[in-house]
């Protein structure tokens, strides 16, 4: 969960205090036939439960104010979670979807005022005339369904090719939305200005442009983007003690990234990179170069890196605490060739520890829930909702 989104459902705790203890109570039981499991960590005994199953590829989750979840799965559906576990029917009017390879429907959040307007965002691969590329909508969540749907951003040039969409939304504090982008498998257009391609982007919720982007006015450039060089971004979250923007990305045969992309930077993808291509061919050396951004932290072997939030391990006023105290304020990190959460300890821009968690499945995204709690999707046919809690609470 963002700082954006915990901070508009403080705002309104009060409105849902009781709705939250009940769905909290329904949490804290889950499925009747989940079998809870106790993973040791530095932090001590860890409790994994499964509060969800029955997800085709989940890959994105946020919590509503009453406690149910939001979940996208890749095929193109939108699904309700109740805190019991229960599946509702596939929402309507959610956009057509190209469901193929790494696209699908991607990501979801909350507009920072959902409590008034009930917008919602989705990131999605969508069909084009010359290929497919990676574009958000946004609806008004209804019972049963979205309306209003508006799509306000669409990734150029669409390409032909089933991998690299990116597709994570974060929303910064001053409300606008960051986007990322894949390179599409395409490399060179992550470094072409007049692509959107291997990019993070920034835009308003409505889709126009935040006038202060770095490349406002510049010929030829993509008003949207933010930062540039980049491979396939999975991971976004918002550091509430800063307010910044932190990403993390795909690297090729090695080299996994974890950045901070600055407005205007440069983070040198393809023509620099900590791993080396499938094929065998070496990216040229060094890794990195004066000109370009370096990564705060790169992992070789990889841990394929998916979802991330920045844990607070504060629970929403109302609902009974389920945190791992020791967590709080540590950068967490799906990780799909992994089996794990990652968990970083970042301290002036600099990873300062670092624990896997591990849990046996591939780990699309981890939020944090309304109960302080850590919820992590799995990436399989049979996807799961996990939560993680402190065994001693």
């Amino acid at each position: 969960m963002t700082p954006t989104r915990l901070a508009d459902l403080r705002k309104i705790a009060t409105q849902y205090a009781l709705a939250g203890m009940v769905a909290a109570l329904a949490l804290a039981l889950g499925p009747a036939a989940a079998i809870p499991q106790t993973i040791e960590t530095e932090a001590g005994p860890v409790r994994v439960e499964t509060v969800a199953e029955g997800l085709k590829h989940p890959w994105g989750m946020v919590f509503l104010p009453d406690g149910r979840m939001l979940v996208t799965e890749r095929p193109g559906t939108l699904r309700l979670v109740g805190a019991d576990g229960s599946l509702s029917d596939p929402l309507s009017g959610v956009p057509e979807v190209v469901a193929q390879g790494q696209g699908g429907l991607l990501d979801v959040a909350l507009d920072p005022t959902f409590i008034t307007n009930k917008l919602i965002y989705l990131s999605y691969a969508e069909a084009g005339d010359d290929g497919v590329g990676t574009a958000v909508a946004r609806g008004r969540l209804e019972d049963g369904g979205l309306t209003d749907l508006k799509v306000i951003f669409q990734q150029t040039p669409k390409v032909k090719g089933p991998n690299h969409f990116g597709g994570r939304l974060a929303f910064a504090p001053d409300g606008t939305l960051f986007v990322t982008l894949g390179d599409r498998f395409k490399f060179e257009p992550a470094q072409d200005l007049s692509s959107h391609l291997g990019k993070v982007v920034r835009i308003n919720p409505d889709g126009s442009v935040p006038q202060d982007n770095p490349f406002i006015g510049q010929k030829d450039a993509q008003p949207e983007i933010w930062s540039l060089g980049h491979r396939n971004v999975e991971s976004a979250s918002i550091d509430p003690q800063t307010g910044k923007l932190w990403t993390l990305e795909f690297g090729p045969k090695g080299g996994d990234e974890l950045n901070r992309p600055a407005p205007g930077e440069n983070y040198g993808w393809p023509l620099v990179s900590w791993g080396t291509h499938y094929d065998g061919k070496d990216i040229p050396n060094p890794p990195t170069r004066p000109e370009f951004a370096d990564a705060v932290r790169q992992w070789t072997p990889v841990i394929s890196p998916s979802g991330a939030t920045f844990y607070t391990a504060e629970p929403i006023p109302g609902w009974t605490s389920e945190a791992i105290p020791a967590w709080a304020g540590d950068l967490l990190v799906g990780g799909l060739s992994s089996e794990s959460i990652v968990r970083l300890s970042i301290d002036d821009d600099k990873v300062t520890g670092e624990e896997r968690i591990p849990l046996g499945v591939r780990i699309r995204n981890v939020v944090q829930g309304p109960d302080g709690a850590v919820y992590a999707l799995t990436d399989e046919d049979n996807g799961k909702i996990l939560r993680l809690t402190a065994e001693n609470q």
